[in-house]
């Protein structure tokens, strides 16, 4: 059922506590002197809110919980009884209830993201939850809709390239729309904080959790693409987080699986890590997500960044001046809990110079941890109310206090439209690189290449798109004149398979391959080696990493596209086909595969017709 609370009725349940903290959340044009009146007011006020909470209201607050569910009081049964082994209680509300948390994110696995409707319900019924308890606080719903291969939000929703296919298209103006448009959508189904935009610069090919969620190797041009999303989630009216800090881009390590070292020396960092966040703070970002990492220049106690004091209060507030929220990655990731237990994190955490606490994985022990820390003087209470204070104020800003509910016409008039849908297909078209184009088989002439073969991986959807990619290319050829069959061969195809690819092959006028994450043992190769043999033109299409054309025999013609999402595969459709340019050009450098000191292709490559 849609919640239809309005907005007078919101502000008689809350006028005893916090309608005083939510005026005037958007200072009015005015001189300097009128502005930093308004804000001490606020902050008065703000403080004031803080002295009414209880202790536990107070731990509660720093909280950020998932939550099994598609709705916040009737959830399915099955959901229930997730919620019940993971958090101890039945449904949202009741989280909210019995921790006072201040925060929710969004899971599209704990059934959180069904479809827009369903998803500005349960942010309603979430609201309504925070409002309802002894002191009536709004909750901050975030999710990683970072886009390209992160997304929890998926169709009807707007589905952008991911940041490194940005960073291919080289557009700040289309970053900018693009988080713009994305920012919208999510404020209209009642997610307000997002955990976008990457700002790692990826400068390892061998990085097993941020490459193609990176804008690219170059920290200036990464910095710019930051700023530029930055601005565009925050016209929006939604929070943008910048992660992963001090900067998660040369590990070979999963920080999920493990805890990575960055062994970039001080001046590295600087040069090569810093310029991303340091544009983000300078585009007014109004969170910052900790990295479980250990940078020995940076704190030579090796804690994760996420735990040091030195990295989190001395660099990042002291000498990069900043004074929003930061946020901790999950906590329950391995690259936090390696060294000290779940229930002292919070407390470390706190004191490194943390703000919001997310996901731990036993909430009843962090929660006690935290708590118990207070209570034994580990952690004082001014302590505590200063991030309070900076969460409070964020939720004032992106008026929570004012009126935090959305509704279904609100939905209907922003979520997926028509305009967005083509912003996004020509935003996209400006990414598709083409790297190599042999005697300008490319574009393909529906006269001359006609029928067509598309072959190749078939990963899971990454963003809630529909799927698979060799079907989504066929389908977007079929729909630009030609006649094409889809084939999966999967990312280790069997000789079995690759004999069935040779033989669909007979009598097409070309192949286009989708590859994804070729290393030098896969089997991808052999693929496109035996659709080369027959003489049949082969086009391949990186549909994640770019690195793959290096591990591939010649062929063709080759293009990236730096995702396997819908909106990027048609782009290269149309690419391919001659209905659109190539626009993008390499955000990283592709090195050779018997060589990884030469570069075969640049930062900044990518041919045109």
């Amino acid at each position: 059922m849609q919640h239809r609370t309005s907005r007078r009725t919101l502000l008689t349940v809350t006028a005893a506590t916090v309608a005083a903290a939510a005026t005037g959340a958007i200072s009015a044009p005015g001189a300097a002197a009128a502005s930093a009146s308004h804000s001490a007011s606020t902050t008065k006020r703000l403080k004031q809110l803080i002295s009414r909470m209880s202790l536990e209201e107070k731990v509660g607050q720093l909280f950020v919980m998932r939550v099994y569910g598609h709705s916040a009081t009737e959830p399915d049964q099955a959901d229930i009884d997730a919620n019940l082994a993971e958090i101890g209680v039945r449904t949202a509300a009741e989280l909210i209830a019995k921790y006072h948390v201040g925060g929710i994110i969004y899971f599209a696995w704990a059934h959180n993201t069904r479809d827009p409707h369903q998803i500005a319900d349960l942010s309603n019924g979430i609201q309504h939850a925070g409002l309802a308890g002894p002191t009536p606080l709004p909750l901050l719903i975030s999710t990683d809709q970072e886009h390209g291969i992160v997304c929890r939000v998926g169709e009807p929703a707007t589905l952008m390239p991911g940041a490194m296919a940005l960073g291919a298209g080289g557009s700040r103006s289309d970053a900018r729309r693009a988080g713009q448009i994305a920012g919208a959508e999510l404020a209209a189904i009642g997610i307000n904080q997002n955990y976008a935009p990457d700002a790692d610069v990826n400068v390892n090919p061998a990085n097993p959790v941020i490459g193609v969620r990176s804008f690219g190797a170059d920290p200036q041009a990464v910095a710019a693409m930051v700023a530029s999303q930055v601005k565009g989630y925050q016209s929006s009216g939604i929070a943008s987080t910048a992660k992963h800090f001090p900067g998660h881009g040369d590990t070979n390590t999963d920080s999920h699986t493990g805890l990575p070292y960055i062994h970039h020396t001080r001046e590295q960092w600087a040069e090569l890590d810093s310029p991303p966040f340091r544009a983000a703070i300078a585009a007014g970002i109004d969170s910052i997500m900790t990295a479980h990492i250990v940078v020995p220049a940076l704190d030579p106690a090796e804690d994760p960044a996420t735990l040091s004091r030195p990295i989190l209060t001395g660099i990042l507030r002291e000498e990069l001046g900043y004074d929003g929220v930061v946020i901790t990655d999950s906590l329950g990731m391995e690259g936090v809990r390696t060294k000290y237990g779940d229930e002292r994190v919070p407390a470390l955490a706190l004191q490194a110079g943390v703000d919001q606490l997310l996901n731990p994985p036993d909430l009843d022990v962090s929660w006690n941890g935290l708590l118990d820390a207070v209570k034994s003087g580990e952690i004082s209470e001014a302590r505590l109310e200063e991030s309070i204070l900076r969460i409070l104020r964020l939720k004032t800003k992106l008026g929570l206090f004012d009126d935090p509910f959305v509704t279904h016409r609100g939905v209907d008039r922003v979520v997926g439209t028509r305009s967005h849908l083509a912003a996004a297909d020509r935003i996209a078209e400006n990414t598709t690189t083409l790297l190599t184009n042999d005697r300008a088989v490319l574009p393909l002439s529906r006269r001359s290449h006609k029928n067509l073969l598309v072959v190749g991986a078939d990963p899971a959807s990454p963003s809630g798109t529909t799927g698979p990619p060799t079907t989504t290319l066929a389908t977007a050829f079929g729909e630009l004149g030609h006649t094409a069959t889809a084939l999966s061969t999967g990312t280790a195809p069997t000789q079995a398979k690759i004999a069935e690819a040779v033989a669909a092959a007979q009598g097409k006028d070309a192949v286009v391959v989708g590859t994804y994450n070729v290393s030098a043992t896969n089997s991808q190769r052999t693929l496109v080696g035996a659709l080369v043999a027959t003489g049949v033109p082969v086009i391949t299409v990186a549909i994640r990493n770019p690195y793959d054309i290096a591990q591939l025999p010649a062929h063709a013609a080759s293009l990236a596209t730096y995702s396997w999402t819908d909106v990027e595969l048609r782009a290269a459709a149309r690419v391919i086909a001659g209905h659109a340019e190539p626009g993008g050009r390499l955000p990283v450098p592709v090195q050779r595969a018997d060589d990884a000191t030469q570069v075969l292709y640049p930062i900044g490559y990518g041919l045109t017709y």
